[in-house]
């Protein structure tokens, strides 16, 4: 049996995403967002939700644009730090020793260490609540050649290391139960 609780937001696991924003020689920051997800595939289109009080909120309205870099075991402390500490109090990038990379259809940085780097320009705005909605096409994607199949160029994101927030808590990815239509697929 199951038990009624109030009205929440339960759907977990989440990315644990680094979104960095701002230009790459002037200010710019990264604010550790979990809502974020995929709204389009053609044309590609992704979404973040920030909080208005958020330092980052200003700087990617005013911008209009911003990167979503997925994070990796390796990648969790500096994750959860700038998630809990405003860039209006640290530099974030001296902190964390996260290393800045120019976009390459933006001008706000990736992050080097991130094994994919999303870039993306603001198309709308939608106010929500206690949130703001920013919905963007996906401009680019950075990849990290070390987890690109040099035979067959197919990049394999499950080798990265990446982890997932799930509430309150960071966990790395498990172990692969199936790949997308095995349920259906006809046995040999």
């Amino acid at each position: 049996m199951k038990q009624s609780w109030k009205p929440g937001t339960m759907v977990y696991p989440l990315p644990a995403a680094l979104v960095s924003c701002g230009t790459f020689d002037g200010e710019s920051n990264m604010l550790t967002v979990a809502w974020t997800g995929t709204i389009c595939t053609n044309p590609p289109m992704l979404y973040i939700s920030v909080r208005p009080e958020r330092y980052s909120y200003e700087i990617i309205r005013r911008q209009m644009e911003f990167t979503v870099n997925l994070t990796t075991a390796a990648m969790a402390r500096a994750t959860d730090w700038c998630g809990v500490r405003s860039g209006r109090d640290y530099d974030k990038w001296a902190e964390t020793g996260l290393t800045r990379e120019r976009g390459v259809k933006v001008a706000c940085p990736a992050i080097a260490e991130s094994p994919l780097s999303i870039e993306c320009r603001v198309k709308e705005i939608i106010s929500l609540g206690s949130h703001d909605m920013f919905i963007a096409d996906v401009l680019n994607v950075m990849a990290d050649e070390r987890y690109i199949d040099p035979k067959t160029g197919a990049f394999d994101l499950a080798a990265s290391g990446l982890i997932a927030y799930s509430h309150g808590g960071y966990y790395p990815l498990g172990e692969k139960i199936g790949g997308f239509g095995f349920s259906v697929k006809k046995k040999k």
